[in-house]
């Protein structure tokens, strides 16, 4: 079991590592190569289309990967799976490009055109990827997963080198590579598993399998406006060039949090068998993981605001550090509520709660669209950020209060403590350093001195 863990950590953290990789590279050329108005308009597009056919999903997507685990058949799983996709993504694209011969003129709408091909071509290969996952082949995920990333990056870079990189070549990189994931991902599967890749139309089971998601559906919907809403809304109300300076904060603080996408699909089939027939896990081995979760995600608010003005500013050309120092800032912040709400959310995923789940979800979008309705239009982008972290606050002390295992609860403490100890600790090394290279050491130094000192790091311990 600890080996097939590590081996499965492995290959989905590199995995990750090469997409992240060239997801800056992509967002560098992208922040760089085109002015704010042109990146704004593809930030907006990517929006719209990523919480769309996150939506269509009907969660069909996490409950696949939780039936595979649990060792339903997975050749009848992928191809009511297969259809869902097929009919909800053609049916989807059909409305949107009709639409165009509404906004023929309308030059945002092209570019939602575009990138809505490419990402439907992107939902068309989710079947195979979350098949991968429930049946823990992360190495087969892995390869599967890194052609878009790579194709784009090595796509933009050329263009980059040539001095091509204009908004009409951008979006031909994009569908090309999205097209060629699906193509490749698909040959892969094939080659890889003992079962043919069949399309098959069985109304019971896919009433059931529906019936099955309808909650995790509700949480699919409010995730993708939660990630999404204030893009859009920034994009609508403000321009598109807060937007693009928004985007960019947004999408360093979603690289940011690499280490939580290596584990979370991991933990879903590992705690699926953990709480498998009401079996009562180690509580002191979840109550580890969840405190180590913390110390990392707390580490992620000291790096990235010790270096972001310098840093950002210099490679960008002034464009995108200094007048993102409190979005930014104020981002961070969710990232250790980020690891702690996953955490609670794989472990009542696991157990079936998602009644419970849709709950948590509801509360959080509720917050978070009020607080961007009344903070955006003040505050902009700080707003939109603050309004972020609202809602994460309130899914947070939703599952605390609704969790029944009463001693992983001391989780907050760690995530507070943590927290605390990682803005002392970069506030501090601005007093003291004006490198930046010392004081991000400085900045470490003191944040893993204070965690020692309060016991969230007990060397040699457990």
């Amino acid at each position: 079991m600890r080996g097939t863990l590590i081996k499965n950590l492995s290959a989905n953290t590199l995995q990750l590592i090469v997409n992240q990789l060239a997801g800056l590279v992509i967002f560098y050329v992208l922040s760089t190569g085109l002015d704010k108005n042109n990146f704004g308009q593809i930030s907006l597009a990517l929006a719209l289309m990523m919480a769309i056919f996150n939506a269509l999903s009907f969660g069909i997507d996490q409950i696949s990967v939780r039936k595979l685990a649990s060792g339903d058949d997975p050749k009848s799983i992928l191809s009511i799976y297969l259809f869902h996709v097929l009919i909800t993504g053609l049916t989807f694209y059909l409305l949107l490009f009709l639409g165009w011969f509404l906004f023929p003129s309308l030059s945002a709408y092209n570019v939602i055109l575009f990138i809505g091909a490419g990402k439907l071509l992107y939902y068309f290969s989710t079947p195979f990827k979350q098949s991968a996952i429930g049946l823990e082949r992360f190495k087969l995920l892995a390869y599967m997963s890194v052609i878009s990333y790579l194709v784009r990056a090595i796509g933009l870079t050329l263009l980059a080198f040539l001095h091509q990189v204009t908004l009409t070549n951008t979006l031909i990189v994009f569908v090309s590579g999205d097209l060629l994931e699906l193509i490749i991902g698909v040959c892969l599967f094939s080659l890889n598993m003992s079962y043919p890749i069949a399309i098959q139309w069985n109304k019971s089971r896919y009433s059931a399998l529906i019936k099955e998601s309808v909650h995790q559906f509700g949480v699919n919907v409010i995730t993708s406006a939660l990630a999404r809403f204030d893009w859009i809304f920034i994009g609508l109300v403000l321009s598109a060039v807060k937007l693009a300076e928004y985007s960019f904060a947004y999408k360093v603080f979603e690289l940011s949090t690499m280490p939580l996408l290596a584990v979370a699909p991991i933990l879903i089939p590992w705690f699926t068998r953990l709480f498998k027939g009401g079996h009562q896990p180690d509580i002191e081995k979840l109550k580890f993981l969840a405190r180590m979760e913390m110390v990392i995600a707390a580490l992620t608010i000291v790096v990235i605001n010790v270096c972001w003005s310098p840093l950002i500013d210099g490679i960008t050309g002034g464009k995108y550090g200094a007048v993102n120092v409190t979005t930014i800032f104020i981002l961070t912040l969710c990232i250790p509520l980020q690891y702690l709400n996953n955490f609670f959310w794989t472990i009542n995923f696991a157990k079936g709660q998602l009644k419970m789940i849709l709950h948590a979800f509801v509360i959080t979008l509720i917050v978070n669209v009020i607080g961007d309705l009344i903070l955006i239009p003040i505050f902009k982008n700080e707003g939109a950020a603050f309004a972020y972290l609202a809602g994460y606050i309130a899914q947070t002390g939703f599952y605390i209060y609704k969790n029944d295992i009463k001693e992983l609860n001391k989780a907050l403490y760690s995530c507070l403590i943590c927290t605390a100890w990682a803005c002392l600790s970069f506030w501090g090394v601005r007093l003291l350093f004006d490198n930046v290279w010392m004081a991000v050491g400085g900045a470490i130094l003191l944040y893993f001195t204070g965690l020692v000192i309060t016991t969230q790091v007990r060397p040699g311990i457990s």
